[in-house]
């Protein structure tokens, strides 16, 4: 997980402040067809990399994070450094200042690594730092379509890292590309896995276990 923290924060350190156009604002919420349209592009992933979204060094699966195996994976984060606003140094957890909710241009894309090493688009989500939110003056979480967003902290008394390296944070996943028997908006999806993932963190390889099919 160190590696994992330590290459995620250098290649954002070079991320300039957070940008977008309902960065720190929810001043519209687009349903869910739209959020697809805007998205759909992205299931060619080398088109997420030409627009600046960077690779995770894992493949994050819930018996990561402490929670049995049955709840399922999210898969492969690819982040958009400067929406996220990463400021965090070198070996610290992930943490930063973008206050970006637009779904519209979402701040993490979510990959199911495939058998033939192709990657497969399965949801967006958009990521706040707990810290970063509540010093904007907000009081609860931001919501989206009425629901709460997920929140997200790692326990130090446990072995599991609740937060895959991450400061503590709220997160909204939207499983638009790959059919999510726990909601549409649930952060974990059983029918996500990691089995094929080859890269090198910890959550891939490391845990001797993946979810899902």
């Amino acid at each position: 997980m160190k590696a994992f923290v330590v290459a995620i924060v250098s290649l954002l350190l070079v991320a300039g402040p957070a940008v977008g156009p309902a960065a720190g604002t929810a001043a519209s919420e687009p349903d869910l067809a739209a959020i697809r349209a805007a998205s759909e592009r992205y299931r060619d992933v080398s088109v997420a990399l030409a627009d600046g979204y960077v690779a995770a060094q894992a493949c994050e699966t819930a018996v990561h994070m402490g929670l049995p195996a049955s709840t399922g994976g999210m898969g492969v984060h690819y982040f958009r450094p400067e929406l996220l606003g990463v400021d965090s140094p070198p070996g610290a957890r992930v943490s930063g200042h973008g206050l970006h909710l637009d779904f519209l241009h979402p701040s993490i894309l979510i990959y199911e690594p495939q058998a033939d090493g192709s990657m497969e688009l399965v949801a967006v989500e958009n990521l706040v730092f707990e810290a970063a939110w509540r010093a904007a003056g907000h009081d609860v979480p931001p919501s989206l379509h009425g629901r709460r967003w997920d929140h997200m902290a790692d326990d130090p008394a446990t072995a599991a890292d609740e937060a895959h390296g991450f400061a503590p944070h709220y997160d909204q996943h939207l499983w638009l590309y790959r059919d999510n028997p726990a909601g549409t908006y649930a952060p974990f999806n059983p029918s996500v896995s990691c089995r094929h993932y080859a890269g090198g963190g910890a959550t891939g390889a490391g845990h001797g276990a993946h979810a899902g099919h």
